[in-house]
């Protein structure tokens, strides 16, 4: 993963234009609201990225907790976020210190294919460990093995033709090919599981898991998984 969090914390282009990584992260902060089941839930945003809209999110529970494992990202969430007093930012080692149970929603969307298949064994232990008995892990984005970057491709295409930047979505493609992320994504590669594959592996780390009908954001060839404790 550590390739992959260096790459985030640099400059990157994985977003095509403004208005691509606006949409993007509004998108996501309109389906994690989806999963929130009351204004005083506590919910956890583990390895959150950037987290634009992470304010609506917010507005919509108690507290939000952004943990996140890139240094140079999670201070820009510091400054961004500091004068908002329902935020709470961390690194993902200091999740390893929260209180055990005091979590009612759990997220981890689009990390799971950054990560070892070890490392994403140790992430379910630790939300595992701070949800509450009740709580649930939403894990969205996951890659299938039967789908390729074709699908990315279109969906980013479908993406920019309804939201008004199909053109720089096109001149963005382009770019990403000649780009670092191309070639970092062709020498670490990234992790697929198959629906059985991750319902099997959310199985062995405690949990009980159905796949959701939707995948959170706008690539609809990925999966979505709920999570809870298995009693």
């Amino acid at each position: 993963m550590e390739d992959w969090i260096d790459y985030y914390d640099s400059t990157h282009t994985i977003y095509v234009s403004k208005r691509h990584r606006d949409v993007h992260f509004e998108l996501i902060a309109r389906d994690i609201i989806g999963y929130i089941s009351s204004p005083d839930a506590v919910v956890l945003d583990y390895a959150c990225g950037e987290a634009l809209s992470a304010p609506r999110v917010a507005d919509a529970c108690s507290k939000l907790i952004l943990a996140e494992p890139a240094p140079g990202v999670r201070g820009r969430l510091i400054a961004r976020f500091a004068p908002n007093t329902k935020i709470r930012v961390r690194s993902l080692d200091e999740l390893r210190g929260m209180d055990e149970a005091s979590v009612d929603l759990a997220v981890m969307n689009s990390v799971a294919q950054y990560m070892t298949p070890d490392e994403l064994d140790t992430a379910f232990a630790v939300i595992r460990r701070a949800l509450k008995p009740t709580g649930r892990l939403v894990l969205g984005d996951i890659l299938d093995p039967k789908v390729g970057m074709g699908g990315d491709v279109l969906a980013l295409l479908r993406f920019g033709a309804s939201h008004g930047f199909l053109k720089d979505a096109l001149i963005g493609l382009v770019r990403t090919a000649l780009s670092d992320y191309r070639q970092l994504r062709a020498k670490v590669g990234l992790q697929r599981y198959s629906e059985a594959e991750m319902l099997a592996k959310l199985d062995a780390a405690g949990f009980s898991a159905v796949r959701a009908p939707q995948n959170i954001g706008h690539n609809a060839s990925r999966m979505t998984f709920v999570a809870r404790h298995a009693f």
